[in-house]
Formats: C-alpha cells, sequence, structure tokens
C-alpha cells in the first residue's frame, strides 16, 4: 500500500480508503462488514469513511462495532464522518445543516456511534444556504481545541465557498478546511481538475475523492442491464439509476474503457482506481464493496500505476472523454 500525505498536512492516509456508504447497515450485515474491515486492515488501508446520514447512523454504529472487535490500534487508523443531512428519518431543522448547534450535536453523537474519542476528519458533507459560513467554521474550530475533531473539510462544496471559509479561518486565527472530498472518475473530472485547481496551491487543500468507478458503470457490470443484487438494482438507490446510466454518453465511455482494460487484461475496477491515482491532488481514493472479493481486487490499483506507460494512460482518457 501507498501512503499520502493529506493534502499540505501531516497526515498520511493510505492511497486507498475504505468507505461504508451504500453498503454497512443496508446490504450487509455486521459480520460481512467485519471480514472486509479486517481485509482492508491487512492490505495496508488506515482510513475509514463514514457519515451520519449513511442508513441513518448504522453505518457508524457497526463500523464502530466492527473495529472495536477487531481490536484496531487506535493510534493506527483514521475513521471520520459527515454532518449536514442528519441521522434522523424525517430530520427537523435542528437535526440537519451546518448550523453550530448540529454540528456540535453530530459530532458526538458519531463519537459515540464510532465508539472514539475524536474523529481524525470531518466533513460538512454539502453547503448550508441557510447557516453563515462563518458560524460553521468557529464551530469546526470549537471542535479541534476542544480535542473532538483533528481536521475538518467540506464534501462538494464550490470552490468559492471553500475560499470563504479559508479566508474566515485565517482573519480569525481558525483552523482552515484541510481537505474537499468531491465525487472523482474518468466520467467525473471537472470539479476536480478544474475549479478547484486554484485551491491546492493557494490553501494546501487534499482531496478524498469518491465513486471512482462511476457507482460501478466503470466496472462493466451495468452492460447487460441491472442486476437484482447490484447497488442499482437496490430499491434504495433507484434514483440513480437515470444519473448513472442515461445522462449523456456516459453508457459508450464506460463501455470503451472496459474494451482497453479487457485487452490489457486487467480488470476495470483497479484500472479505473489507478487513474485517480496518477493525479497527484488525489490524496486518497475512497472505495466501497460488499463482498471482500471486491476488495481484494480494488487493492490491485497502485500496482497498475507503474505497469502502464503515458501512452496507455493518454489514450484511456482520449476514449472516455466527454464528446
Amino acid at each position: 500500500m501507498q501512503y499520502r500525505r493529506l493534502g499540505q498536512s501531516g497526515l498520511q492516509l493510505s492511497a486507498l480508503s475504505f468507505g461504508a456508504w451504500a453498503t454497512f447497515g443496508k446490504r450487509i450485515g455486521r459480520g460481512e462488514a467485519r471480514e472486509l474491515v479486517a481485509a482492508a486492515w491487512d492490505h495496508g488501508i488506515n482510513f475509514f469513511d463514514n457519515a451520519e446520514v449513511y442508513a441513518q447512523g448504522e453505518a457508524e454504529r457497526i463500523m464502530g462495532d466492527v473495529i472495536a472487535d477487531l481490536r484496531l490500534p487506535r493510534d493506527g487508523f483514521c475513521v471520520s464522518s459527515k454532518v449536514y443531512f442528519g441521522s434522523a428519518d424525517a430530520p427537523r431543522p435542528t437535526q440537519r445543516g451546518l448550523s453550530r448547534k448540529h454540528v456540535h450535536d453530530a459530532c458526538h453523537a458519531a463519537l459515540a456511534r464510532l465508539r472514539v474519542e475524536c474523529l481524525d476528519l470531518f466533513f460538512c458533507h454539502r453547503p448550508d444556504p441557510d447557516t453563515p459560513v462563518a458560524e460553521t467554521v468557529w464551530a469546526m474550530d470549537a471542535l479541534i481545541r476542544q480535542g473532538k475533531v483533528l481536521y475538518w473539510g467540506t464534501s462538494e462544496w464550490p470552490a468559492a465557498l471553500v475560499m470563504e471559509a479559508a479566508d474566515i479561518a485565517r482573519r480569525h486565527h481558525l483552523h482552515p478546511p484541510t481537505m474537499e472530498q468531491p465525487e472523482y472518475s474518468l466520467l467525473h473530472r471537472r470539479r476536480v481538475e478544474l475549479e478547484y485547481a486554484p485551491l491546492y496551491g493557494e490553501l494546501g487543500l487534499g482531496t478524498t475523492v469518491w465513486s471512482p468507478l462511476a457507482s460501478g458503470l466503470l466496472t462493466g457490470k451495468y452492460r447487460d442491464g441491472v442486476a437484482v443484487d447490484s447497488r442499482l438494482g437496490h430499491p434504495d438507490y433507484a434514483h440513480l439509476r437515470g444519473q448513472v446510466l442515461e445522462a449523456g454518453d456516459r453508457q459508450a465511455r464506460a463501455r470503451a474503457f472496459v474494451e482497453i482494460a479487457d485487452e490489457l487484461g486487467v480488470a476495470p475496477a483497479p484500472l479505473a482506481i489507478a487513474w485517480c491515482l496518477r493525479n497527484p491532488h488525489v490524496s486518497t481514493v475512497l472505495t466501497g464493496a460488499s463482498r471482500v472479493s471486491q476488495l481484494l481486487e480494488n487493492v490491485q490499483a497502485p500496482a497498475l500505476l507503474e505497469r502502464f506507460d503515458k501512452t496507455v494512460w493518454r489514450r484511456i482518457e482520449a476514449a472516455t472523454q466527454e464528446r
């Protein structure tokens, strides 16, 4: 496993990390979750990602229980949560958003569910139009000073809002955002590569990118339709089908990529993840899995970085670019 600094911070994260979205508390139970976390740890993964909204908090409860059961050394791994959507089925106004109250409450709830004394990373899951950015920055700074959070950041925030948060922190001598968690894959590149470009040098921002497989589209498993046991086949994710399968020319671009992977003699999933890792501004690539076999395939990605030359990577990019 490779390890990379989280932006310009001193925190070293595994190049591949493991997340609980769409799996823990939804498609898999505690026993399978334990096997996955154990396999991830055995293969050098040291960052486990979560959020208050994942399975309405159940994903965090399962992850915390599993990590405690495995007796992983607390100083050997990092764990995260995210705040915005809330964990209630129908959250009331104070149970969601980025107000000082909900940021405070969500942090302490995540600590209890994950069974840790501090969150290594705490993300603002989306921008909150109803809360001043300054209020959120002060709330995050307070949690850091209390020792409840080590690094805070954002997820899917416009670059202008990230800059605003950093400017507020600078002017008031507060802790600024350290990282962003954006979507990034061969089929979704613009924000990471263009919009955020000024942030890497100016703020030293790190990225913990998600959906490197474009919700499974880059694995080729949806070429013949949506299987009932797949993520898009699950009723809870029916809303993603149109976005993943029918938007623009994504299907054609994905097919072109899978054909190249077949020609190269490698599985498409680790190849797509390896492409993400080629970006020096990617601190870690978040991966998910519902089976250990999937995880073991994904962890082959770092080895592919040196296996192919620039000509191959240019060909992949040309085949998958937007038309």
